[in-house]
C-alpha cells in the first residue's frame, strides 16, 4: 500500500508570493502593511504588519484534507485553556466567518488560515545553548505533552511523511533523491541499525496527541537576566498527530544536534526535564536515541528530496547542513551507549550489574610483584615532569618499571598524561583499560570461552557476554577459533629479554570497537559498557572516582562562607603549568585571571628554591640571616629615589594597612581620601578606604567617619569622559578638601590605584595624580600608591602605575605577584616616614620576611628578570589588547577595551550610549568561557567587566586562544 504521505512529499510549496500573500490578507481578513515571508518545508507563510497587529498567514495546497488543517486549529485553542502550557498562537477567522478559506492563485487551490504572532526568537542561529536552554526545551516540551494528553480530533490520524512511526518506509522511499552514494549508504545503514533496536520496544510506546515537531526552529523564546534565550512558546503545528510519545521528544532532541558542536550527551538536559514534567516509561527511555537516530536520516533525505523538487527553497538550503550535521552527531556514538546515559541522566540505569569475571588473564604472573602507578593530576610520578609530552606514559611505566618488577596503570583515569592545552573541547582523559609493562613472552590465557578474532597488534575474544580487546600481543591460536576458558591464549608481543605493553580492555557490546579513553562528560556511561578487568587480572587496578562534589560540600560546612570560590560548580583544581590549570577530570584551563601567580603555575626554579631554603631555615625576621637584608635591598633598587625603606609583610591587605598607619604616624592626622570604586583589602583600615560595591555591597554606607571618598575619575562611565576630563575630576575633589580645611581636622594622605585595577584596568585622566599629589602635600599628607594588583611588570609598559602618571608616591604597596602565589607583601617608603611608626612602637610580622618568603621574593624578581615576563607582558598583551579592540568593532555588548599589558578588562554593556552595565551577559560569558577551556572573571562596581590579568608568562599562543574562545562565545551565543 501506497502511503499518503509518499505522494506529498513529491509536492513544492505553494506558488504564492508576496504580492499574492498581500491580496489574500487584504480581501480575506481586511488587513494592510509590510509583509516578509518566513520559513517553511512545504508550505508557505507570510508575517504582516498590520495596524492593529502582527499575523502570519499560512498557506498549504489542496491536496492536504481540511480536517487535518482543522486539527491543528483544535489543537491550539486546546491547548490555549491548559494552565502552565506554553504560549501558542490564536486562530483568527476570515471576513467569512471561517477559519480556513479555500482560494485559488493562478489556477491553482490552497487553503489559508490567519494565526497572531508570537514574539521571541527562534534557537536555531544560535549555535551554542546553554544547559538552562537545553533543560528549558525539554520542559517546554514535556508542558506541551501534557497539555494534549486529553486531546482527541479525527484529524489526528493521518499519515505523515514526518510521524516517526512511518520512518523507514520514508527514507526506503526518499534516498533515491540522495545523490552522494556514501551518505545514501550510511543513512540506510543508520535506519536499518535503528529499527532492529526498537522492534522490541514498539509495542510499549505509547500514543496520544503529539506536536512532534518541538524543534529549536518552532520555539519562540526571550531572553533572561543573562542574556540566553529561553523558551517559553511553540508555533507551527502542522505535524500533529496521534503519535509516539517518545517520538515527540526524540524530534527536540534531534533538533540539538546541530548545537551539540560534536558531543551528543548535550541533549541529557533536554532529557531529563521533559521526563521531569512527563514521565517516559523504560521502553520509551530505551527507544529515544534509535528514534533520534531516524528522526536524523528523515531529515537528511527529505531535505535532499526537496531541494531536487525546489531549488530555489531558501528554508530547506539554509538548513541542510545543520540537517547533515544533526545526521553525522547521530551516529557518531553507539546506540547502547546513549542508551545507557539517557537512563542514567533520568537515575533509572541502576547497578550496571556484576563485573565481567572468569579465569585469571595472566596466570603465572606473581600478583605480589605488580606495582599499580597513578598517572592523573595529583601523582606524584609527574611532579617537577614536563607535560604533555608525546610518549609520557611508557617512560613513566618504564621509570616504575626499573625498582618494580611488573607495572600497572589503572582503570577508571583521569590521566594527566591525556591532557590537551587549549582546547575548547575536554580532552579524552578518562582510560578505560589497563596497560600493563610486562616482559616480552609472558603467556595469556583465554578468561572466558569465545571466538579469537585478530586485529593489528592484537585480538578481541568474543565471549558469551563481552569481547576482550587485547593489543601488545601474539596470538597462540588462529583466527576465529573457539577458545575454551583457561587455554593459551597468546604472548606479550616484543624482543625476548625486554618488555612488552600489554592493553587490557572489557566491552559488554561485542559489536562495538571501544575507545581507549574517553571524555570526563561520558565517562559514566561508557564505563557500564567497558567495565573494570581487576577481576580477569587479579589484582585491584581501579582508580579511585574523584570526590569533587563531597570534597566542596566539606569546604563549605568548615570553611566560612564569605570565603568564596569562583563558579557555582567549580571545577577542583589540582595542578597547574605556567598559564594552564588543571582538574582531577584532566581539563586544562588557560589561568587569565591568576595575577597571584605572576611567573605562572608550578615553575620549577622557584620551586627548587623554596625546597633548598625549607630544608636549610625558616623563621621570623627578627634573626640576623641574609636573605631578607638581600630582598629588601632588592625592593628598595626598584623603587624611585629616596623609596629606599622596606617593610615586609603578609599580603595587600596587610601591606595597605600598614601604610595608612604610616600615614597617620608621619602626618599626625587621621583623615584619608581614597577613590570610589576602590578596592585595597580586608583589614578594618583597608576595608575602610575600599569602595567597591561588589566586593562589598554596603560600602558607601559603612565607611568611618575619618575616609572621605571622592569621585572615581572613571573616564569611560563617570560623569566626565575622556582625555579631556582631567580638570573636572580634580575639581571633584575640592569640596572633601575644603571640607577638612574649614573644619581643621587635618589630612593624613591618599590613597588609591594607579590604574583602576578592580574598574577593570582603566588608566586615571592624564596628569590627575600630579594634581591630586600636590594638593594632598600641601596639607601635610602623604601619597599612597597600591600596586598590589597592577605594579611589579605586570603593565608592560612600566613596572609600577604611578610611572603612567608620572608623578612618585611617598608609600608603595606591593603583594600579589611578588610571591607568586606564596604569601608575601612589601611597602617601601621613606626612611622618615617608616622611622614615624616607631613613636607608636616596633612593628613586627611573624612571616613578612621569613626566609623562605625572602628567597620566593628574589627568586620571581630573577625569574621575572631572566624570562623577560616584563617584556613579554608588554608584547603579548599588546598583541591581546589588539585582538579584544577587533571585537569590539564586531559586537555592540563589547562598550570599551581597557588597560595595558597584562592588566587588561573588557567591559560588556548593553547599550553603548547609556553605557547600561551587561552584569547577567558577564556572568554567563564567564561560565560559557569556563565549558571551553578559559578561566575568567568578572570585575568593577557592575560586575560587567572580565578582569584579564594572567601570569606574565602568557604565550601569544594562549592570548590568541583567549581571543578566539571570547570571539566564539560572542558569535555563538552564551
Amino acid at each position: 500500500m501506497e502511503h499518503a504521505f509518499l505522494r506529498r512529499a513529491a509536492l513544492s510549496r505553494p506558488d504564492v508570493n508576496a504580492e499574492d500573500a498581500a491580496s489574500l490578507f487584504a480581501v480575506h481578513y481586511g488587513l494592510s502593511g509590510p509583509i516578509a515571508e518566513l520559513g517553511s518545508q512545504q508550505d508557505r507563510n507570510y508575517r504582516i504588519d498590520a495596524a492593529n497587529g502582527r499575523f502570519v498567514l499560512k498557506i498549504c495546497r489542496a491536496d492536504y484534507a481540511t480536517i487535518e488543517l482543522e486539527a491543528q486549529n483544535a489543537a491550539l485553542r486546546h491547548i490555549a485553556g491548559k494552565a502552565a502550557a506554553p504560549r501558542v498562537p490564536k486562530v483568527f477567522a476570515g471576513g467569512n466567518g471561517a477559519d480556513i478559506v479555500f482560494v485559488t492563485v493562478r489556477g491553482e487551490d490552497y487553503q489559508i488560515r490567519l494565526l497572531d504572532y508570537i514574539e521571541g526568537q527562534p534557537l536555531t542561529r544560535r549555535k551554542h545553548l546553554p544547559e538552562v536552554t537545553v533543560a528549558a526545551l525539554g520542559a517546554l516540551g514535556g508542558r506541551l505533552a501534557l497539555a494534549l494528553a486529553d486531546f482527541t480530533h479525527p484529524g489526528l490520524s493521518r499519515d505523515l511523511q514526518w510521524d516517526l512511526r512511518n520512518a523507514e518506509p520514508a527514507v526506503n522511499h526518499l534516498l533515491s533523491a540522495v545523490k552522494d552514494a556514501d551518505r545514501r549508504q550510511r543513512i540506510s545503514r543508520a535506519m536499518d541499525a535503528a529499527m532492529r533496536r526498537l522492534d522490541g520496544l514498539k509495542s510499549e510506546l505509547r500514543q496520544q496527541a503529539i506536536h512532534h515537531d518541538v524543534t529549536d526552529d518552532n520555539v519562540v523564546c526571550l531572553p533572561n537576566d543573562s542574556g540566553q534565550l529561553m523558551p517559553d512558546g511553540v508555533i507551527d503545528f502542522g505535524d500533529v498527530i496521534n503519535g509516539w510519545i517518545a517520538a515527540d521528544l526524540a524530534v527536540t532532541c534531534a533538533s540539538l544536534l546541530h548545537h551539540a558542536d560534536g558531543d551528543p550527551f548535550m541533549i541529557l538536559p533536554a532529557v531529563k526535564a521533559f521526563h521531569e514534567v512527563f514521565p517516559l516509561n523504560q521502553a520509551e527511555l530505551r527507544a529515544l536515541w534509535p528514534l533520534i537516530v531516524a528522526r536524523a536520516a528523515v531529515l537528511v533525505a527529505s531535505s535532499e528530496q526537496q531541494l531536487a523538487l525546489d531549488p530555489d527553497n531558501g528554508y530547506v538550503s539554509g538548513n541542510i547542513d545543520h540537517e547533515r550535521q544533526i545526521f553525522e552527531v547521530a551516529v557518531s556514538v553507539p546506540s547502547a551507549l546513549m542508551e545507557i546515559a539517557i537512563l542514567q541522566a533520568v537515575g533509572q540505569m541502576g547497578d550496571p550489574g556484576a563485573a565481567i569475571g572468569g579465569e585469571r588473564l595472566l596466570p603465572e604472573l606473581d600478583l605480589s610483584k605488580i606495582t599499580v602507578i597513578a598517572l592523573d593530576t595529583q601523582s606524584d610520578l609527574l611532579d617537577g615532569v614536563a607535560w604533555p609530552q608525546s610518549g609520557l606514559k611508557n617512560q613513566l611505566l618504564s621509570a616504575a618499571c626499573r625498582d618494580n618488577a611488573f607495572v600497572s596503570t589503572r582503570y577508571g583515569e583521569y590521566r594527566l598524561t591525556q591532557t590537551v592545552l587549549r582546547s575548547p573541547q575536554p580532552g579524552q582523559t578518562y582510560a578505560l583499560h589497563v596497560d600493563l609493562l610486562l616482559p616480552a613472552g609472558t603467556s595469556m590465557s583465554a578468561p572466558f570461552g569465545g571466538i579469537l578474532k585478530s586485529i593489528d597488534d592484537g585480538l578481541i575474544l568474543l565471549g558469551r557476554d563481552a569481547a576482550l580487546h587485547l593489543s601488545g600481543v601474539k596470538a597462540v591460536p588462529g583466527p576465529d577459533d573457539f577458545i575454551h576458558p583457561g587455554k593459551p591464549l597468546g604472548l606479550v608481543a616484543g624482543t625476548s629479554g625486554e618488555n612488552g605493553v600489554l592493553r587490557v580492555q572489557l566491552c559488554s557490546e561485542k559489536d562495538i570497537v571501544p575507545p581507549p579513553f574517553v571524555s570526563p562528560g561520558q565517562a559514566a556511561a561508557w564505563t557500564v559498557l567497558c567495565p573494570s578487568p581487576a577481576k580477569l587480572l587479579g589484582f585491584d587496578c581501579d582508580a579511585p572516582a574523584p570526590q569533587s562534589a563531597s570534597l566542596l560540600t566539606r569546604r563549605q560546612s568548615h570553611f566560612a562562607r564569605p570565603q568564596k570560590n569562583y563558579y557555582e560548580a567549580p571545577p577542583q583544581i589540582e595542578r597547574g603549568l605556567r598559564e594552564h590549570m588543571v582538574d582531577v577530570e584532566g581539563r586544562a584551563y588557560l589561568d587569565m585571571v591568576n595575577n597571584v601567580t605572576i611567573l605562572g603555575h608550578g615553575h620549577p626554579r622557584l620551586a627548587d628554591a623554596v625546597h633548598r631554603q625549607w630544608q636549610r631555615l625558616n623563621t621570623n625576621s627578627r634573626f640576623h640571616y641574609a636573605a631578607v637584608a638581600e630582598f629588601s635591598e632588592r625592593l628598595a633598587d626598584l623603587a624611585p629615589e629616596g623609596l629606599d625603606t622596606v617593610f615586609l609583610v603578609n599580603s595587600g591587605s596587610e601591606a595597605n594597612d600598614l601604610a595608612l598607619r604610616l600615614a597617620w604616624a608621619a602626618s599626625g592626622a587621621r583623615n584619608m581620601l581614597c577613590l570610589l570604586e576602590g578596592y585595597h583589602g580586608w583589614s578594618v583600615a583597608s576595608d575602610a578606604v575600599s569602595t567597591s560595591i561588589a566586593d562589598n555591597p554596603q560600602a558607601l554606607t559603612t565607611r568611618p567617619d575619618w575616609v572621605h571618598p571622592v569621585m572615581s575619575p572613571n573616564t569611560y562611565r563617570g560623569p566626565f569622559r575622556g582625555d579631556g576630563s582631567t580638570a573636572a575630576y580634580i575639581d571633584a575633589v575640592m569640596p572633601a578638601l575644603e571640607k577638612l580645611d574649614r573644619d581643621s581636622k587635618g589630612l593624613a594622605g591618599f590613597i588609591c590605584e594607579c590604574v583602576y585595577g578592580n574598574a577593570g584596568g582603566i588608566p586615571l585622566p592624564p596628569g590627575y595624580l600630579t594634581e591630586i599629589y600636590a594638593m594632598v602635600r600641601a596639607r601635610g599628607g602623604v601619597c599612597i600608591a597600591d600596586e598590589v594588583q597592577v605594579g611589579y611588570g605586570r603593565l608592560g609598559h612600566h613596572f609600577w602605575g604611578f610611572e603612567e602618571q608620572g608623578v612618585i608616591p611617598d608609600i608603595i604597596t606591593v603583594a600579589k605577584g611578588m610571591g607568586n602565589g606564596h604569601p608575601l607583601g612589601a611597602v617601601i617608603t621613606t626612611r622618615a616616614i617608616a622611622d614615624a611608626l616607631e613613636k607608636e612602637g616596633y612593628f613586627f610580622s611573624s612571616a613578612g620576611g621569613s626566609p623562605v618568603s625572602s628567597v620566593v621574593g628574589m627568586t620571581v624578581l630573577d625569574i621575572m628578570r631572566d624570562e623577560k615576563l616584563q617584556e613579554n607582558a608588554r608584547v603579548v598583551g599588546d598583541h591581546l589588547k589588539r585582538r579584544l579592540q577587533a571585537l569590539e568593532q564586531r559586537f555592540p555588548i563589547v562598550g570599551a577595551v581597557h588597560g595595558m599589558g597584562l592588566y587588561l578588562g573588557l567591559e560588556f554593556v548593553r547599550n553603548r550610549e547609556t553605557l547600561s552595565p551587561a552584569t547577567g551577559e558577564t556572568a554567563a560569558i564567564c561560565d560559557r568561557l569556563l565549558q571551553l577551556g578559559v578561566i575568567m572573571q568578572p570585575t568593577g562596581d557592575h560586575l560587567n567587566v572580565l578582569k584579564i590579568k594572567p601570569p606574565l608568562c602568557l604565550s601569544r599562543e594562549s592570548a590568541d586562544f583567549f581571543a578566539d574562545m571570547l570571539e566564539r562565545v560572542l558569535s555563538d551565543g552564551w
